[in-house]
């Protein structure tokens, strides 16, 4: 069986930032039952999450949408370039 690491790091990086679920669902316009299941470790209630989620974390937190989704163990986000709007 292959464990899924970016559940696991979405719970961390959100208990690390004092975010509730509910909190979270409210700032990615979803409900908390949909933050559980991208934070499920179970496969059998476990839901992908959409990009445009990842982007929104990865900018609240301030890390790196590599690192939520378990591709570095490095948090720091990239240098942005300047001509690239928000």
């Amino acid at each position: 069986m292959k464990i899924n690491t970016i559940p696991l790091i979405l719970k961390y990086v959100r208990n690390q930032h004092g975010y509730t679920q509910k909190q979270i669902g409210e700032i990615l316009n979803t409900t908390q039952q949909q933050v559980w299941k991208y934070e499920s470790e179970n496969p059998k209630t476990n839901q992908e999450i959409p990009v445009r989620h990842i982007i929104t974390l990865a900018k609240l937190y301030n890390v790196s949408a590599d690192y939520l989704l378990g591709l570095t163990d490095v948090p720091e986000p990239y240098p942005r370039s300047k001509d690239v709007n928000d």
